[in-house]
């Protein structure tokens, strides 16, 4: 049992219940507020399928990130060689001028 304090492991799933909840909770207000059964029943097939969409993509989030995060970091830092004719390094890029005095044209 999970006391109220404590960060959850599964924050998708909280996510998902609270949304079981209100497919529950939606056509029994609808059809409090006059609507038909028929009315309530389509309205709880479409947000059944909608959670079911959304749980769907929560749980691939999950995996794409933690297969992500499994990656070692050096991975994921650029290489030296950019390509044929750039240059390595931070320096200035074709066609700027360093930080001398501005010319007539500037």
């Amino acid at each position: 049992m999970r006391s109220a304090g404590h960060a959850h492991d599964d924050p998708a799933g909280d996510v998902v219940r609270w949304a079981a909840f209100s497919c529950l909770l939606v056509p029994v207000v609808l059809v409090v507020y006059g609507t038909s059964f028929g009315g309530a029943a389509v309205a709880t097939l479409g947000l059944l399928a909608v959670t079911a969409a959304c749980r769907v993509l929560l749980r691939h989030s999950e995996r794409t990130r933690r297969a992500a995060a499994r990656v070692p970091v050096e991975d994921h830092l650029p290489t030296a060689h950019r390509g044929r004719h750039s240059r390595a390094g931070g320096g200035l890029h074709r066609g700027c001028r360093g930080s001398g005095p501005l010319s007539p044209h500037d």
